[in-house]
């Protein structure tokens, strides 16, 4: 049985650019053939046994040859698998989509074309650029930059395309930049014509340069500016100074690693991605049910006794509904109960729930909470504190301390999440990572672990990146861990985080 070849425009790098329908084709793909100017960020939304195979090109080799590609396709679809084949930009826009389209037809397996926004147009948008405006220009052209290397002559009539529309727009065209302002300025191109190239447009490392016809290539020497890039043509590039907006955003030009766990991450990143920085997304906890279930178990069976039931993360609040559920437990045996929080973010899921919480610290931490409860509970109160297995114990310690019996259960546990720290370590030693962010004690320990399994130094690692972390708990555990802490959030919450991250000095 013949499986089917989704043929994805992934666009220019931003993941969120990827289309509803990409999106689902990605989320459903037993393989995904990928290439260097999708982003990997769009993997994490494939199945968790979904193949992935890299097929990315570089200027100068080949990881695989487009005949190679289209083979590898063919078999996949072939075996009755869902094949994604994930490609930057459009894939009919100098994608050679049509090729393994063509392909497909030959071999008579079925695909779906889903379109793509080309760089074309998203990355002078993201440049400050329209291709279009009516006080300049009615038209434009794409032209690739970069034809087949074994061509003798251009199949390109330059004396046709250099004045045919008031703005060009060549990808993949930088090494090829001294021939295409040579050909323009021939054939009828003003010199003093704006031109503008903008390199890795729409992601975190966008960089522009903007000269003329006359001085553009000079300034591309001068200031090592390499591909991938696309080269803006027109009196379009004037409007750059006036509608930049990308680069203007206060994250722009940060890489910020987020070490939450995966169920969590996508509030943190999507705070960093709106503000122009880029979430990677390496989480090194996973939260699982308790291994003490009897325990936990146990205590909500026993709801009516408690006075007060305690809860410190959010977390713990979707666990302890979450068991209450499948246990089939009434939420109204515990009316006697009265609430209390650590933490906004906390005391908002319980709220969700109908839930009302009469004590609630203005600092996030345990200490603040047993100095909030201390007016309130009384000596021979029953207490439940529903936690992580890794908390602290201060909280159950100073409450007995107070005369209450405190029932002190695991509602959830987190493991360790190492996957594969290679990528991870990669770009730390390159410094494109510039901000590294902890949200919990656990999330460093297992960070320093996860990084040991590939490079052991990770002090030195981290030399070029800065650390921040969401409360003076974390921050603690990662001094005694030998890490340098830039920043710590002064309100302990996600949003206090990326305040602190906005607020880091530059390094």
């Amino acid at each position: 049985m013949s499986g089917i070849v989704y043929l994805i425009g992934a666009g220019p790098g931003d993941p969120g650019l990827i289309t509803v329908k990409g999106l689902e084709a990605i989320k459903k793909a037993d393989v995904i053939v990928y290439d260097r100017l999708a982003s990997p960020q769009l993997l994490k939304y494939a199945q968790e046994d979904a193949e992935r195979i890299y097929v990315g090109k570089l200027p100068d080799r080949h990881t695989l040859q487009q005949e190679e590609i289209n083979d590898l396709l063919v078999e996949k679809a072939k075996e009755g698998k869902i094949v994604t084949r994930l490609k930057g930009g459009d894939p009919y826009i100098f994608g050679r989509g049509g090729e393994e389209a063509e392909r497909c037809v030959e071999e008579g397996i079925p695909f779906e074309v889903v379109p793509g926004i080309t760089s074309a147009i998203a990355v002078p948008a993201y440049a400050g650029i329209p291709v279009t405006h009516r006080d300049f220009n009615s038209s434009f052209s794409i032209i690739t930059g970069h034809e087949r290397p074994e061509k003798t002559e251009s199949s390109i009539r330059w004396d046709r395309l250099a004045t045919a529309t008031e703005t060009l727009i060549f990808l993949m065209g930088v090494s090829n930049l001294p021939f295409i302002v040579e050909q323009l300025t021939q054939h009828g191109r003003a010199a003093d014509t704006p031109v503008a190239l903008v390199r890795w447009g729409t992601r975190v490392e966008q960089q522009a340069l903007v000269g003329t016809l006359a001085d553009i290539v000079q300034k591309v020497e001068e200031n090592r500016f390499r591909s991938p890039a696309i080269i803006i043509v027109g009196e379009v590039v004037k409007l750059r100074e006036k509608l930049s907006w990308f680069e203007k955003k206060p994250l722009f030009g940060k890489r910020i690693l987020v070490t939450r766990a995966r169920s969590q991450s996508s509030v943190l990143s999507e705070k960093i991605q709106e503000l122009g920085g880029e979430a990677l997304e390496f989480p090194v906890i996973r939260i699982t049910p308790p291994k003490e279930q009897e325990k936990f178990d146990e205590a909500l069976q026993q709801l009516p006794k408690y006075d007060w039931v305690v809860f410190t993360s959010a977390n713990g609040v979707k666990h302890f509904f979450k068991r209450l559920n499948e246990l089939k437990v009434d939420i109204r045996q515990m009316s006697k109960a009265r609430i209390a929080a650590i933490g906004p973010k906390t005391a908002e899921v319980l709220m969700d729930k109908g839930l009302l919480v009469e004590v609630l610290p203005e600092e996030y931490k345990a200490e603040a909470l047993v100095e909030s409860l201390r007016p309130f509970v009384k000596p021979g109160e029953e207490i439940l504190l529903p936690r992580a297995d890794l908390a602290r114990k201060i909280l159950a310690v100073e409450l007995e301390q107070i005369g209450c019996h405190v029932t002190d259960v695991d509602a959830y546990d987190t493991r360790i999440e190492t996957g594969d720290a290679t990528e991870v370590v990669d770009l730390l030693e390159k410094g494109a990572i510039q901000v590294v962010t902890f949200t919990s004690s656990s999330t460093v320990r297992n960070f320093v672990e996860a990084i040991r399994t590939v490079r052991e130094d990770v002090q030195a690692l981290l030399s070029h990146s800065q650390i921040v972390c969401i409360g003076p708990i974390t921050a603690q555990t990662a001094k005694e861990l030998g890490l340098q802490i830039d920043a710590v959030a002064e309100t302990y919450t996600i949003d206090g985080l990326v305040d602190a991250i906005q607020q880091l000095p530059a390094k």
